[in-house]
C-alpha cells in the first residue's frame, strides 16, 4: 500500500514529530512490561433508580496483568457478594441494584499485577444515598405580636446535592421574599419583624434533589400575628398598630452568624470554589445590610451580593481574597456588625510528578515528586502499590525524592508519590521498566511514499530499544548514510526530505542497532509533479447588476487524477457546490458564474485545488464599482446675506472615487418641489462656499457622481432663508417684434422668479424716438411687453428696460434699438426687362425701389410670369401665374423651366415682414423654338428575316415646327458588346412609319426613333425585336397567312404570349432576376450620354456614365446652353422648386433623362421576340 505524506510547514513537521515521539515512549506490548491503569472510575453515586452500577478498572502490561480491589482500606473479595459481576482480564465489576445495597458504600482502590510489579489506581468513592425524607411531626402553631422576630425552621433532610429549598403555600405559590422576609444558606424562613398579613397557616418547605430526582415537603406550620395586647382598646386599629411599634422598635440584632458567635469568626473555602458569607439581622425597622473588607487586597471587582444583601458572594477564590469581610446591619436605631476572617485553602496540587520510562541496565534512576496545597500536603512513596520500607529498600529515599544507581532487570517495579492534606488526596505512578533487548522497528517494511516537488517527504521508521538504537538512512545501492543538509534525521527514527525534487524518487532503508543486536526495513518513496493554479480574470472590476465568471485552470500529476479535487471560498468559507441564489451564482467546478452582480459580492475568492499529496489555492479579488452612496449629515456654516458654506460627509464611494459633487437647490416660493443645479464641487471635497441669490428660501441637497455615475440626492439640508434686495440684472433680449403699422409692441426676456432679489417685481420701460432731442418716456409695468400707438411707420426708437422691485432699482441698462411697426411696401420695381438665354430659361432684370417707400426691412423681390399664346399653333392660354421670390436686395435673377416657342408676361414686386407691394407693369417676351420631346411611342408591326416594318407616333410637344425624324438601330445580345449604330433619316415630317431592310436572320435588334426641329432632335424612344429565322416561315407566310383558323392560332399565341409577359412583369417588379436597371446598364441609349437638358445647362445633375461601346450621337450639333448665371441668380419657386439659395428642387431637380426602357415607357416587342 502506498503511503501519501505531503507537508506545507513547519506545523505539519511538528505534528509529526509529537507523533512519533510519543510512539516511542510507549513500550510495544510484545516487549515484558509493567502494568499500567488505563482507565478507571471515580467518584460515583449509586442512584437507586439505576439497575446496576460499573465500577471500572482497566491495566495494560506484559504478561497480562491479574487485578484485586480493597475497599476502605482492607481486601475486598470481588466474589463474596452474589450481585457482584466481575469481568475477565480486567478489573471492572458490577454491582446490581438488588436489596439494600447501603453496605457497597466506601472507598475502593485497584491493584493490577504481574511478575514485574504491581500498578493502583486512585481511590474511587461510591455513594449510596438514602431517599431523604421529612420526619413526621407534629409543628405547634406560633403566636407572636406585630413587631416581633420570627424564624420558621426547615431543617432538610440529608441527600446528594446539589440541595434546592423553596419556601411556599400549599397552593405552591412562593412566599414574597424581601430585605424583611428573607430564607438562610440552610433554609430556615427568617422574618427581621412580622407583620399581620404574614399570620397563615401554610406555610411549607420544600427541599429538592435533582439528582435523586427527589422533591420532599415539610408539614405546614402556622404563624399567627397579633396587635399589641395593651392598646386602647377606644383607638383605632391604626393607632394601636403605630403605638405597637413605637414599643417595639429596637437597633438590628444578627441572627446569622448568632451573638452567641461572637463579634468575629473564622472561614475557610478552598481556592477556585464559592465564598459565602451571610449575616442576616432582626430588628424594627427592618435594617439594611451592608459589606465591607476590612482587611487584605480589595478585590477587583465588586463583591457581588445576594439575597437582598445579606449573602456576599465571590466565585472562583483566589489567595487575594484572604482577609477580614464585615457585615453591618443598620436601622436608625442604630447597627449591628460581625466579622469574617476568611481563609483561603486548597487540596494538593503537582509541581513536579514522577515520570517513568525505559531503562537499560546499568543506567541510574531518580524520581521527583513535589505537590503544593493548603496546608501543605504530606508525600507517601509506595513500590508496587505498598509502602517502601526505608530499612530494606537499596535505593536512597526521601519526601520528594527516590534515586537508584546501576539498575537491573530486577528493578523493573511501579513507584507511586501520593501527595494528601485534608481537603484530598492526589496519587502519581511511574513505571520503572529495565529491559535489555535488540531493536524492534515498529514501521512495517516495504511502505511506499509519495510527495510532489517542492514538498517535504517524511519516511518514517518507528523504533523501539533498549539500549538505545542507532539509526541511519540509505539510498538505493549505497551504504553511506544520508547526509545533506536537505536530509533531517528526528528523533523518532523519521527521515525528513525538505524539498524534494525527482530525484529523490527511489529506495530507501532504515538500520537500527544497539549492542544486543540489529535491525532494517526499506521504504520507496515517488515525487509527483506539484499542482499548479491560476484565476482568470485577476482581480477584476465589474459594474453592478453585471455579470463575472471567474476561470480555475489547473495542472497537476496524472497520478493524482482521480484524487483531484476543485472547490471554491469566498472570504476564506466555502462555496455550495449547487446553485445559490435563485440561480445567481451558479459553481461548475472549474468556473464560477455571478450573474446580477451586488455589493455583496464583492471579496476575495478562492480557488482549492487538492489531492492527495498537495493542496494549493489561487485568488482572484473581485472589486464590485457601483454608483456612490448618497452623501449624509449636510450642516450650513458661515450665513452669510449672500452666501452660505455647505458641509456633508461622503458616502462609500464603492470603489470608484468621487469625481465631484453637485450642489442642487429647492425653493418654496416661486417653484417648489423642483431641484435646480446650483454648483459643482471638484474630487472629494466635501464643503463648498455657496453664493445666494437674495430673497429665496433655500433647502439644499448633494449628489455625488463617480465614473459609474450619480448617486441617490442626498436628504435635504434645513431651509435657509436669504432676505432682499434690490436686482441685479436688467431683463436681456429686449427687441421690437412685428406689429400693425403706427404701432410698436416692445418685448423682453423677463427676470427669473429668483432673479427679482425681493417683492414687488416690475419693469421701467423708457423709449424715444432716435435723433430726436426729447425726454424719455416712462412707463412702469408687471408684465414683459408693452404696446405703444399712433407711433409713425418704421422710425427707430431707443429702448431702455430696468428691473425694480420694492427695495430699489436694478443696475442702469443698455439702450437698444428698435424699429415701429412696418407697412406694405407703396412702390412696385421699375425698368424691368428680360433677355431671353435659351428657350427655356431667361435673366430677368429690374429697378429696386427706393428705401424710404420700401415702409420697413425689404425682405426681396418677387418675380411673377404666365404664358398667354403658344407660338406653333398661335393659340391663346388662360393664364396661369408663376412666380420664384429673390431674397434680399437684389436687381435681376434667373427664370428657368419655361415651356419653348411660347410668349410670355412677366411683372416684379417689392416684399416686406407685413407683405406684398405694387406689380411693375407686365413685360412681354417670347421664347424660341426648342428641340421636341420624344415621340409617344414606337412599334414593330412586320418581322421579317431581313426586313422590319416601324411605326411611331408624334412627339408629345412638338417645341417648334418638326422638320423629321432620325431612326436608328444595332446588334445588340445578353452581354455588354454591342453592334455598330446605323442611321436612317426621314426628312418628312408628316411620315409616321418606316420598313428597314438589309438585316441578320435570327438577330435581336434594339431601335431608336427620335423627332428633330430646326434647333436639333430631342430623345429617341426605344424598342427590341427579333428578326426570324432563314426559310422558317417564309412559304408557309404566303401560303397561310390569310386562312383563318391561322388567323385564329396567331391570336391565342398571342394571347398566351401576353399572359406569360404580364406574369413575368409582375415577377420582375418583386424583385425577379434582371432589374430595369441592370438591362438599361446592358443596352444603353446611345444619345443618353451626350444630350443635356437644354433648360438647365452645366446645371443638370445626370448621372449617367458612358458603358463599353456605347456611342456619341448622330445629332452632335446640339449642344445645351452653357448659362454664365452663378446658381443665386434662380429665384424660390412657387411649388417649392427652388430653395432660398437657388438650387433646384421638385420637379425641375429631378428632370435628368436616361435613354433607358423604363424612361420610354415602350416595352419589348412581343410575338416576333419569341418566334
Amino acid at each position: 500500500m502506498e503511503m501519501l505524506l505531503s507537508t506545507k510547514g513547519i506545523t505539519i513537521c511538528l505534528f509529526f514529530f509529537v507523533l512519533s515521539l510519543a510512539a516511542a515512549i510507549e513500550i510495544p506490548l510484545s516487549v515484558a512490561q509493567l502494568p499500567t491503569i488505563t482507565e478507571q472510575s471515580h467518584t460515583q453515586v449509586a442512584y437507586p433508580f439505576d439497575e446496576d452500577f460499573t465500577i471500572k478498572c482497566e491495566a495494560r502490561g506484559n504478561p497480562q496483568p491479574t487485578f484485586n480491589w480493597t475497599k476502605d482500606g482492607k481486601p475486598f473479595d470481588l466474589l463474596s457478594d452474589p450481585r457482584i459481576v466481575a469481568s475477565n482480564n480486567s478489573g471492572t465489576f458490577v454491582i446490581q441494584n438488588r436489596g439494600i445495597i447501603t453496605n457497597f458504600q466506601g472507598k475502593y482502590r485497584c491493584y493490577a499485577s504481574n511478575v514485574l510489579g504491581t500498578a493502583m489506581s486512585e481511590e474511587i468513592e461510591l455513594i449510596v444515598p438514602s431517599v431523604p425524607k421529612f420526619p413526621k411531626e407534629k409543628i405547634e402553631p406560633l403566636d407572636v405580636e406585630h413587631g416581633d422576630s420570627v424564624i420558621l425552621h426547615c431543617n432538610p433532610p440529608k441527600g446528594i446535592p446539589p440541595l434546592h429549598i423553596y419556601w411556599m403555600n400549599i397552593d405552591l405559590q412562593h412566599i414574597p421574599q424581601d430585605e424583611r422576609v428573607s430564607m438562610s444558606l440552610k433554609g430556615d424562613l427568617y422574618f427581621a419583624n412580622v407583620e399581620e398579613n404574614d399570620s397563615r397557616s401554610d406555610y411549607c418547605c420544600f427541599a429538592a434533589f435533582p439528582r435523586l430526582r427527589t422533591i420532599v415537603q415539610k408539614m405546614p406550620m402556622t404563624l399567627k400575628v397579633s396587635r399589641f395586647k395593651h392598646a386602647n382598646d377606644s383607638g383605632s386599629p391604626n393607632a394601636a398598630v403605630t403605638k405597637a411599634n413605637f414599643i417595639k422598635e429596637r437597633k438590628p440584632k444578627l441572627l446569622i452568624p448568632p451573638e452567641s458567635a461572637g463579634s468575629s469568626s473564622s472561614v475557610t473555602v478552598i481556592k477556585g470554589g464559592v465564598l459565602l458569607l451571610e449575616c442576616i439581622a432582626e430588628g424594627l425597622p427592618t435594617p439594611h445590610l451592608s459589606w465591607v473588607k476590612v482587611t487584605g487586597n480589595l478585590p477587583k471587582d465588586e463583591p457581588e451580593t445576594e439575597n437582598f444583601g445579606k449573602i456576599l458572594k465571590i466565585e472562583q477564590v483566589t489567595a487575594a481574597d484572604e482577609g477580614t469581610y464585615q457585615c453591618t446591619a443598620s436601622n436608625p436605631m442604630g447597627r449591628a456588625k460581625h466579622e469574617f476572617h476568611v481563609h483561603v485553602e486548597e487540596p494538593p496540587r503537582w509541581i513536579k510528578e514522577p515520570e517513568g520510562g525505559v531503562y537499560s541496565v546499568g543506567t541510574n534512576l531518580v524520581l521527583l515528586c513535589e505537590a503544593i496545597g493548603n496546608p501543605e500536603p504530606t508525600i507517601q512513596w509506595k513500590l508496587n502499590g505498598m509502602p517502601i520500607d526505608s530499612r530494606t529498600f537499596r535505593g536512597r529515599i526521601s519526601a520528594r525524592e527516590i534515586s537508584l544507581t546501576n539498575l537491573q532487570l530486577h528493578d523493573s517495579a511501579v513507584y507511586q508519590c501520593e501527595a494528601s492534606n485534608k481537603h484530598g488526596t492526589i496519587l502519581a505512578s511511574a513505571n520503572v521498566n529495565v529491559l535489555n533487548i535488540a531493536p524492534l522497528i515498529l514501521t512495517s517494511d516495504g511502505e511506499n511514499y509519495a510527495t510532489v516537488v517542492g514538498y517535504s517527504a517524511f519516511l518514517h521508521c518507528e523504533i523501539f530499544a533498549s539500549p538505545a538504537a542507532d539509526i541511519r538512512w540509505t539510498k538505493d545501492d549505497s551504504i553511506e548514510p544520508l547526509s545533506a543538509l536537505r536530509y533531517e534525521l528526528n528523533k523518532n527514527g523519521t527521515l525528513e526530505i525538505k524539498e524534494t525534487k525527482k530525484e529523490d524518487s527511489g529506495s530507501y532503508a532504515c538500520w537500527a542497532a544497539n549492542s544486543v543486536g540489529k535491525r532494517a526495513i526499506t521504504a520507496n518513496l515517488d515525487i509527483r509533479d506539484a499542482t499548479k493554479l491560476v484565476v482568470t480574470p485577476k482581480n477584476p472590476r465589474v459594474l453592478k447588476s453585471h455579470s463575472i465568471l471567474l476561470k480555475c485552470q489547473s495542472e497537476y500529476d496524472s497520478h493524482l487524477k482521480h484524487s483531484f479535487k476543485l472547490s471554491w471560498k469566498k472570504d476564506g468559507d466555502e462555496l455550495p457546490v449547487k446553485s445559490t441564489e435563485d440561480g445567481r451564482i451558479i459553481l461548475d467546478r472549474d468556473t464560477l458564474f455571478i450573474s446580477s452582480v451586488t455589493l455583496e459580492d464583492q471579496g476575495v475568492y478562492t480557488c482549492v485545488a487538492s489531492t492527495s499529496l498537495d493542496s494549493v489555492t489561487a485568488e482572484s479579488q473581485l472589486i464590485v464599482l457601483d454608483v456612490p452612496d448618497p452623501p449624509e449629515d449636510l450642516q450650513l456654516s458661515e450665513n452669510q446675506n449672500r452666501s452660505v458654506r455647505l458641509s456633508w460627509k461622503a458616502g462609500a464611494s464603492h470603489n470608484s472615487p468621487v469625481n465631484e459633487s453637485i450642489i442642487e437647490f429647492e425653493e418654496n416660493r416661486w417653484e417648489p418641489g423642483r431641484w435646480q443645479e446650483l454648483t459643482r464641487a471638484p474630487g472629494n471635497d466635501t464643503t463648498a462656499l455657496l453664493s445666494l441669490a437674495p430673497y429665496v428660501n433655500y433647502q439644499f441637497r448633494v449628489v455625488s457622481v463617480n465614473a459609474v455615475g450619480r448617486s441617490q440626492p442626498s436628504k435635504p439640508s434645513l431651509r435657509y432663508a436669504t432676505p432682499p434686495a434690490a436686482p441685479d440684472k436688467n431683463p436681456e433680449n429686449i427687441r421690437v417684434e412685428a406689429s400693425e403699422p403706427n404701432e410698436m409692441v416692445m418685448k423682453w426676456e423677463p427676470l427669473k422668479p429668483v432673479e427679482g432679489n425681493g417683492p414687488g417685481l416690475e419693469y421701467k420701460v423708457s423709449w424715444r424716438q432716435q435723433g430726436v432731442e426729447a425726454d424719455w418716456n416712462e412707463e412702469m409695468v408687471k408684465k414683459h411687453s408693452l404696446t405703444l400707438r399712433n407711433t409713425p411707420t418704421f422710425v427707430p426708437y431707443e429702448i431702455k428696460v430696468q428691473a425694480v422691485n420694492n427695495l430699489g432699482s436694478g443696475p442702469e441698462p443698455n439702450v437698444t434699438i428698435g424699429y415701429s411697426g412696418e407697412d406694405i411696401p407703396d412702390a412696385a420695381p421699375s425698368g424691368v426687362s428680360v433677355d431671353v438665354v435659351n428657350s427655356t430659361l431667361v435673366k430677368v432684370f429690374w429697378f429696386g425701389i427706393p428705401r424710404d417707400r420700401v415702409r420697413g426691412h425689404l425682405r426681396g423681390y418677387k418675380v411673377s410670369w404666365w404664358k398667354t399664346k403658344n407660338m406653333l399653333d398661335g393659340k391663346r392660354h388662360h393664364p396661369e401665374k408663376h412666380f420664384l421670390t429673390f431674397v434680399g436686395d437684389r436687381n435681376y435673377g434667373m427664370i428657368p423651366g419655361l415651356e419653348p416657342f411660347s410668349e410670355f408676361h412677366l411683372s416684379v414686386l417689392a416684399y416686406n415682414a407685413k407683405g406684398d407691394g405694387p406689380e411693375s407693369s407686365p413685360v412681354v417676351f417670347e421664347t424660341p423654338e426648342g428641340v421636341p420631346e420624344q415621340p409617344r411611342f414606337l412599334r414593330i408591326l412586320n418581322f421579317d428575316k431581313d426586313s422590319v416594318t416601324l411605326s411611331w407616333g408624334l412627339p408629345k410637344k412638338a417645341n417648334g415646327h418638326l422638320t423629321g425624324y432620325v431612326l436608328q438601330y444595332q446588334i445588340i445580345n445578353e452581354t455588354h458588346e454591342i453592334g455598330p449604330l446605323n442611321d436612317v433619316r426621314v426628312t418628312n415630317r408628316s411620315t409616321l412609319s418606316w420598313r428597314l431592310s438589309g438585316l441578320s436572320p435570327s438577330t435581336k435588334y434594339k431601335f431608336y426613333v427620335k423627332a428633330c426641329t430646326v434647333k436639333g432632335c430631342g430623345k429617341p424612344v426605344t424598342e427590341e425585336g427579333l428578326t426570324m429565322a432563314q426559310g422558317t416561315y417564309a412559304g408557309i407566310y404566303d401560303g397561310i397567312s390569310t386562312q383563318g383558323w391561322f388567323i385564329g392560332l396567331m391570336c391565342a399565341i398571342a394571347l398566351l404570349t401576353l399572359l406569360l409577359l404580364t406574369i413575368c412583369f409582375v415577377r420582375r417588379n418583386k424583385g425577379g432576376k434582371y432589374s430595369v436597371k441592370e438591362k438599361e446598364d446592358l443596352h444603353p441609349d446611345p444619345e443618353a450620354q451626350s444630350i443635356k437638358d437644354e433648360i438647365f445647362g452645366e446645371y443638370s445633375d445626370s448621372d449617367e456614365k458612358p458603358l463599353k461601346g456605347s456611342l456619341q450621337s448622330i445629332n452632335g450639333d446640339i449642344k445645351a446652353t452653357e448659362s454664365a448665371d452663378s446658381l443665386v441668380d434662380y429665384g424660390e419657386g412657387e411649388h417649392g422648386m427652388f430653395n432660398e439659395d437657388g438650387s433646384f428642387i421638385g420637379a425641375y431637380s429631378g428632370s435628368k433623362e436616361k435613354g433607358s426602357v423604363e424612361s420610354t415607357g415602350s416595352s419589348t416587342a412581343t410575338f416576333p421576340l419569341h418566334a
